[in-house]
């Protein structure tokens, strides 16, 4: 069985048989939906684009707060969304609409989990540069937003599963085995599972469920059962997390030390090529709080 068909039938069988039966899974924005129709063209419509940024006046806000941050400033501020899109392109654009739609709907609960937007957002913002840099066959949007989505599966268990709370606080403090199977030793389930039944249920691209799914799973990389786009994204999204824990000033990641390398050579990064990226990537962390 190939992976996709592999992975389609676990999901299936976790909404039938498993826990995730009885995790709710919040529904797809209404504009979210518009706008993945919208940008499925060729060649998007910029007035559709502008009709849906402008349906929603925190959405329309959040479009010109990016296109007048540091990172895009430009000698005369737009004042308009359409002046905002003209700015930013239509496909980033776009993926600056998506992001803000899939923030705002999934609650995060405070506390443990408080920052989770922020690493979030790095990271994809992180995967969304690695993209650009790497590959004219990835879509730069879709590799930020596979960095935004991988680990919604969190918070949703967060919400939905008594006790996984403390069972988060394991995960990140064990050392002998990997994170989902600390969640899966307490709740026979895992945030990977539970996202990657979101990106399906949102219909996001295939690559980007199973990516979401599998986002843990290291020995897939360079397999031929796994598509080449999927293991792009699962490499990214380890290398993006280690510039994330640098630019916080944490710990390397245990399974950055474990599969890093594997990540970095499927991707043909040298190190030299990470550390000048680190530094490029700091003014575009420092102005995520206005992305």
């Amino acid at each position: 069985m190939d992976i996709a068909r592999r992975v389609d039938a676990e999901l299936d069988h976790a909404l039938a048989h498993g826990p995730a039966q009885d995790i709710r899974i919040p529904p797809c924005p209404e504009l979210l939906v518009r706008l993945q129709e919208a940008l499925a063209s060729d060649d998007p419509d910029p007035a559709e684009l502008a009709r849906i940024a402008s349906a929603d006046v925190a959405l329309a806000a959040g479009l010109l707060k990016t296109a007048n941050s540091p990172l895009h400033a430009r000698s005369r501020p737009a004042q308009t969304v359409e002046q905002a899109m003209a700015y930013l392109g239509l496909k980033p654009s776009g993926t600056v609409l998506s992001s803000f739609l899939i923030r705002r709907a999934i609650t995060v609960p405070e506390g443990l989990m408080g920052r989770f937007w922020d690493t979030s957002t790095w990271r994809a913002l992180a995967c969304g540069f690695m993209a650009r840099q790497l590959y004219r066959d990835l879509e730069p949007g879709e590799a930020h937003t596979y960095g935004l989505f991988c680990h919604v599966g969190m918070p949703i268990l967060m919400q939905s599963v008594r006790g996984y709370g403390g069972t988060l606080a394991e995960a990140w403090a064990r050392h002998d085995r990997s994170f989902t199977a600390t969640e899966n030793a307490a709740h026979q389930t895992d945030h990977a599972v539970v996202g990657a039944l979101v990106a399906r249920a949102w219909h996001l691209p295939r690559a980007l469920t199973l990516a979401v799914r599998l986002h843990h799973d290291f020995e897939v990389l360079g397999k031929a059962h796994t598509p080449v786009p999927v293991q792009q994204l699962i490499a990214m999204g380890l290398v993006a997390e280690h510039l994330v824990q640098n630019h916080q000033g944490l710990p390397e990641l245990i399974e950055w030390q474990q599969h890093g390398p594997a990540c970095l050579a499927l991707l043909q990064i040298g190190l030299d090529e990470l550390d000048y990226w680190v530094d490029q990537l700091h003014p575009i962390f420092a102005s995520s709080d206005l992305a």
